[in-house]
């Protein structure tokens, strides 16, 4: 008899094509379908360009333009095009500007349980509340994908969340989600998928489900998986959808590799403070700080039901003369329904700001909070100047805790909005008929119509690399723990416009460390021929966004040497052949100080034939140990100097 599989297990094994189920070890995967949004995919573009693709081998692959929608210049709209003639060249769909953020959309209208999904963004496995395996990558893997080759990830093990009863007033998934983040903090999930089951899950809707796969990304998880029930055959039929259901549940006797009970009664309205998603308290501790914002939507909150409960809160009210209530709808079908159901008129009347369908506050494009200010949000990132203000104050909440904090202009606990305004907590039912939109969708071209790609003048090409040597360079950046993407290469109007010009958006990298990291970069380029930079813990977490392995690289980075790694920036040092080197003694790590100079000799012959680089530091003349575990395959592209020069050298039969 064979062996009772999870979920997840049903969903690797079904895809399996390279590699063992053994935890840890590396696997490759069928991808059925893609995702890629305007701040990644235009690298992805570029790269599938590069490599001379015909066209795209997936199922799906979809295109969207969520992010740079702000058009002060050209850059923006000059990308929306190129983006666009992309799609239609490689035979994709694409989501036109406007149309809203990728993921709520891809739950709507292209996932389909049982299906794997890759993604160019962290937040891909969103649409593991539908019964899929999704993951979020580096663009370069996803263009590999979209060029039919499989997804090479470490075998995950399984965390079992086993959800039981029933949520009280006032409280949402968001809070379901932050109480995760309180138990597991930014990194506690690091090398698994969650994967809740049990009879709570009833009393949670798909975008309930949706909220809280979104932000098992913030945990570390490589996705976050849910079953397909009957709750996701209601929500694919109210889509009309519904012939593409498929149930997908775990096997009775599914054994987990770890196991966490979640008992929906007990939990309480939560907030995350500034500047994390893992600082998760109860609202209650805080409660009664001044705020300057509170903003409703995004990925991390975007169904019809989050907008309804923050209209019906301040229904018949003013919002607090200090607040900015900043409302951004997720998608052009979201607005069509809260226009419908007068959920829009309730949120306009009482003074709300309403934004266009978007990522926009959320990556820092527009909606940025004022200097010394809190701002709440429903987004799933809160890290440190990724608002667009420097020296931000944001902080992570539900959408019932928002909306109680517009009305008082304090942080509020929303169960006391029964004392407060004789409230009683308001009961939603899914409305009988939702207005589907598709209009905005462009499908795949046939191949007879497909032109050529549009470029504008501030789309480069891929920068060539060099393949990996031995350095003698100095450490130019020394940094802690829990170091995000968003300080790597951060977001925001100023810099994703260049996110298709690699020079130009490299003088941007590291800055909110130090903002003279590029001058000296170049400097260190000129005189040493780079630089390495040293880490503490969890390097890399959050944005799926490979220009902050891209735009180091490009200054000369020739390593990074830190404790441990994030899982999908780990990967994209590797595909830029950035080696990504772990002190095997944490007192190394302590003894090195920025401004040493690191010698590494013979690092190939290293690399190929074991898992341990010699380090001198000549500046103290001492030798430290570091490690790797990299793949044969990783080993290759590195030794490549990344992973499009080892697909060039094997399609030249090097």
């Amino acid at each position: 008899m064979s062996k009772p599989l999870t979920v997840t297990e049903k969903l690797i094994k079904s895809h399996l094509v390279d590699g063992e189920m053994v935890p840890g070890e590396e696997i490759g995967l069928k991808i059925d379908q893609t995702l890629t949004q305007d701040a990644t995919g235009t690298m992805v573009m570029l790269e599938l360009e590069a490599m001379e693709l015909d066209e795209a081998q997936t199922e799906i692959s979809c295109q969207y333009v969520d992010h740079n929608l702000i058009q002060t210049d050209f850059k923006n709209p000059d990308d929306h095009v190129f983006l666009k003639s992309a799609a239609e060249r490689f035979g994709m769909w694409f989501s036109r500007p406007g149309n809203g953020v990728s993921h709520p959309i891809e739950t709507e209208r292209f996932a389909i349980p049982g299906k794997t999904l890759a993604g160019s963004d962290s937040h891909t496995p969103a649409s593991g509340c539908m019964g899929m395996l999704a993951i979020g990558s580096g663009g370069l893997d996803v263009a590999f994908a979209i060029a039919g080759e499989p997804l090479y990830i470490k075998m995950p093990k399984v965390l079992g969340v086993e959800v039981k009863g029933e949520l009280p007033d006032w409280v949402s998934a968001k809070d379901v989600v932050l109480e995760m983040l309180r138990r597991y903090d930014v990194d506690g999930a690091t090398g698994y998928v969650i994967e809740y089951f049990g009879e709570g899950l009833k009393n949670l809707s798909t975008m309930d489900r949706h909220v809280i796969a979104n932000m098992g990304t913030e945990m570390g998880a490589t996705s976050t998986v849910f079953p397909a029930d009957g709750e996701i055959r209601r929500f694919m039929e109210s889509q009309e959808r519904g012939h593409e259901f498929v149930e997908l549940k775990a096997d009775e006797g599914a054994e987990y590799d770890k196991y966490e009970e979640l008992v929906l009664d007990d939990v309480e309205p939560l907030i995350a403070l500034p500047s994390s998603p893992g600082n998760v308290v109860p609202v209650r501790e805080v409660e009664g700080k001044d705020i300057y914002q509170s903003y409703v939507g995004s990925s991390a909150n975007p169904g019809f039901r989050d907008f309804w409960i923050a209209s019906e809160i301040v229904k018949g009210k003013t919002v607090n003369d200090n607040v900015s209530y900043d409302i951004n709808p997720t998608s052009r079908q979201i607005i069509e329904n809260m226009v419908k159901n007068d959920v829009m008129f309730n949120l306009v009347q009482s003074g709300a700001r309403i934004h266009q369908a978007g990522c926009n506050g959320c990556i820092g494009m527009g909606q940025a909070p004022a200097s010394g200010q809190n701002s709440l949000r429903t987004v799933p990132r809160n890290f440190p100047d990724r608002s667009g203000t420097p020296e931000d104050s944001v902080f992570l909440v539900s959408p019932e805790t928002a909306a109680a904090s517009a009305l008082t202009g304090k942080i509020t606990d929303p169960r006391d909005l029964e004392d407060l305004y004789n409230m009683e907590c308001p009961e939603f039912e899914h409305p009988k008929e939702i207005h589907i939109n598709t209009e905005m969708l462009t499908p795949p071209k046939p191949k007879e119509e497909r032109g050529e790609i549009k470029k504008g003048p501030n789309i480069s090409t891929m920068p060539d690399f060099d393949e990996l040597k031995d350095f003698d360079v100095p450490v130019l950046l020394k940094m802690g723990d829990d170091i995000s993407t968003d300080e790597i290469l951060r977001a925001g109007a100023e810099v994703l416009p260049y996110r298709s010009n690699i020079p130009e958006i490299s003088k941007f990298t590291l800055d909110v460390v130090d903002e003279n990291f590029h001058d000296r970069a170049m400097e260190a380029k000129e005189e040493h021929n780079g630089h390495v930079v040293i880490a503490g813990e969890n390097y890399a977490q959050g944005s799926s966004r490979e220009h902050a392995a891209i735009a180091p690289r490009y200054l000369g980075m020739q390593a990074v040497i830190a404790k441990s790694y994030a899982r999908i920036g780990w990967q994209n040092l590797i595909n830029f052949g950035i080696p990504p080197l772990e002190f095997a003694n944490d007192a190394d790590y302590e003894d090195i100080d920025q401004g040493d100079i690191l010698e590494v000799n013979n690092i190939r012959e290293a690399i190929k034939n074991g898992n341990e680089v010699v380090i001198h530091n000549k500046t103290k003349d001492k030798k430290y140990t570091v490690k790797h575990t990299f793949s044969e395959r990783q080993k290759e592209a590195v030794l490549h100097g990344g992973v499009i020069n080892r697909f060039k050298a094997k399609r030249n039969g090097q």
